[in-house]
């Protein structure tokens, strides 16, 4: 269990509990579903300390006979799941972990990604750009690696879908003091001075996955430009914002059981558990070996609320879904975007594509 990272503001509230929510709502639904036809879900929560052996844990539910986990985990403690001894004959369901690696060559043939990888959050927003003609993009990164591995992940982007990164720069974030009364004043003086040699661009694409200066952008670059990437105009698998393809209602029995608004682990969290619920259902049985083949094939569909039925690559069990394109306030679109075409499906444009991985999970 770690400590919540604290919001840059306490307009935003800390999320104390994420992901935990989403599947006891799916357990509902599946329980919904599984009582017409003699089926029985349970779900067992088990905290692990920040300090804890996930794989200690791990073991002892395995040894009393428990075979479907769902991740909320970092990447530490889910790699040691997934690499266990005892992993054999268990499915895992990573519903927060979005590095690109777990996708490309770190692959497991019982981890199936309910989370987005960095790399369709990135396609997807480079989609977007290309498709408003905002093609010239100025990168500007933090020095965490996870900051790294996103400014990473827009190079790739943008060279995938022919827009042009023309100025990078990296920022070593100084603290300030925001809520003094001076806070604002030292923003507005540093940020125009560390942006101003970007060139001739058409966005600031941001990437500060730890969100420790990246808010502060908006309307404080040295030129008036869109700020996308990990803030400003952001891509997300789910958010508030989102009101279409029925979701209304689905956000609104979240909230009456949860008193808050669905996070983004929150419903990698749904995913997971609606995916075995609905395997479960099809194939008649529990067996994860029958419940893992139907998930990687064809049949297997899942609805989630984003207007298209998702599904998992067979190559390295990563959820295709749309990817929400939105600002705190409001949803601006959903890639993928017109006119990106893909020989299987339109879905398949966002991420690691099967010729691009060394995952052969097939």
């Amino acid at each position: 269990m770690e400590e919540p990272r604290l919001p840059l503001s306490f307009i935003e509230p800390v999320v104390e509990d994420p992901g935990v929510w989403g599947a006891r709502l799916a357990i509902k639904d599946n329980q919904t579903t599984g009582k017409f036809i003699g089926h029985a879900y349970n779900l067992i929560e088990i905290t692990v300390p920040a300090d804890g052996d996930a794989g200690a844990v791990f073991a002892e539910q395995r040894a009393t006979g428990r075979d479907y986990f769902i991740s909320d985990l970092p990447r530490a403690d889910l790699l040691a799941l997934a690499q266990h001894p005892d992993a054999s004959g268990a499915l895992i369901f990573n519903g927060r972990v979005g590095d690109d690696d777990l996708r490309t060559g770190l692959c497991f043939p019982n981890v199936f990604h309910t989370a987005l990888s960095r790399a369709m959050r990135t396609d997807a927003l480079v989609q977007f750009l290309v498709w408003k003609q905002w093609s010239r993009i100025f990168l500007f990164s933090g020095t965490q690696p996870n900051d790294v591995a996103y400014a990473d992940a827009a190079r790739r982007s943008a060279k995938k879908f022919g827009a042009k990164i023309v100025a990078e720069d990296t920022y070593a974030y100084s603290p300030i003091a925001r809520r003094t009364d001076s806070g604002h004043i030292q923003v507005q003086r540093q940020l125009p001075i560390a942006t101003q040699e970007g060139g001739e661009h058409d966005v600031l694409m941001v990437a500060d996955e730890n969100e420790v200066f990246g808010e502060y952008l908006p309307y404080n670059t040295y030129l008036p430009r869109p700020v996308v990437g990990t803030q400003g105009l952001s891509a997300s698998s789910w958010h508030r914002v989102q009101e279409q393809w029925g979701s209304t209602q689905f956000q609104r029995r979240f909230t009456e059981i949860a008193g808050r608004w669905m996070e983004e682990r929150d419903y990698g969290a749904w995913l997971g558990v609606r995916s075995i619920g609905e395997a479960i259902t099809r194939v008649g049985n529990a067996r994860t070996a029958d419940v893992r083949a139907y998930l990687r094939s064809e049949d297997f569909k899942l609805g989630g609320f984003k207007g298209s039925g998702l599904s998992f690559r067979p190559w390295n069990q990563q959820m295709r879904q749309p990817v929400l394109v939105i600002n705190k306030r409001v949803l601006v679109s959903a890639s993928p975007q017109p006119g990106f075409l893909h020989q299987r499906t339109t879905l398949d444009s966002l991420g690691y594509d099967k010729p691009e991985t060394q995952c052969a999970l097939e």
